[in-house]
């Protein structure tokens, strides 16, 4: 294997558990007003979720990312800007502790890093291969049709309130046995979601600051390689 594909795999990685958390947490972004102050039953917290869902075209949030990985036994923390836009449009912009983006639109999919002044291509048809994919990033996802809802085990609510929700897709080789989630018992924002692959890597991701149906342009999900930088094509 070429030295650039070596070190491609093991910046794409963590990457590609981004990916799958971006595209799962997209249906699940968005601010429901509580309709009242005692605690709602799962179908009715599914119900807020899904038609808010339903009326989101686009969105913008703050994130922190962990990524545990287990294979090389380190984390990494990483913050940014999530841009997400249906259909089929995620931009995810990483500050700290390095700049870097990964774009994907209905056509390609980019991982740019500006210090390395390198960029990963890949056809979006590869990342977004799964048809849960395709759905959830479509906008006709529907939770009760794609994952098995439940409250977590540890009970409906955490220390201060916030619901804790379990989903489990119905699709298997996704990659994700199960996504764990915080919501918000007030605004109903996903603030926080947490889950671990097969080879019991684990991702746990933050959101502040959301911001729904802002008209994001479709320019903010293209990309142009700046002059200079070299273009890796990915299978």
């Amino acid at each position: 294997m070429k030295k650039h594909k070596i070190f491609a795999l093991f910046r794409i990685y963590p990457i590609t558990l981004t990916i799958t958390a971006g595209i799962l947490i997209c249906l699940l972004f968005f601010p429901v007003p509580a309709a009242r102050a005692e605690l709602l039953s799962l179908r009715e917290v599914v119900t807020k979720i899904q038609e808010r869902y339903e009326k989101t075209e686009d969105l913008k949030a703050r994130f922190v990312q962990e990524i545990t990985i287990k294979a090389l036994k380190k984390s990494e923390r990483e913050e940014g800007v999530i841009y997400i836009k249906n259909p089929k449009r995620m931009l995810w912009h990483y500050l700290k502790p390095k700049v870097k983006k990964l774009i994907i639109n209905p056509e390609k999919a980019w991982l740019y890093i500006p210090e390395d002044r390198v960029v990963y291509v890949q056809n979006a048809e590869e990342v977004l291969k799964s048809k849960l994919t395709v759905k959830l990033l479509s906008g006709i996802g529907k939770l009760d049709d794609d994952f098995n809802v439940s409250f977590s085990g540890e009970g409906p609510v955490d220390a201060k309130g916030n619901y804790l929700v379990t989903l489990t897709p119905k699709e298997s080789g996704f990659g994700v046995d199960r996504l764990f989630l915080t919501i918000d018992k007030d605004t109903f924002l996903m603030i926080q979601c947490r889950f671990s692959d097969m080879y019991g890597n684990v991702t746990r991701i933050r959101f502040t600051d959301i911001k729904t149906n802002t008209n994001l342009s479709n320019r903010l999900f293209a990309f142009r390689p700046p002059q200079g930088i070299e273009v890796y094509n990915l299978p």
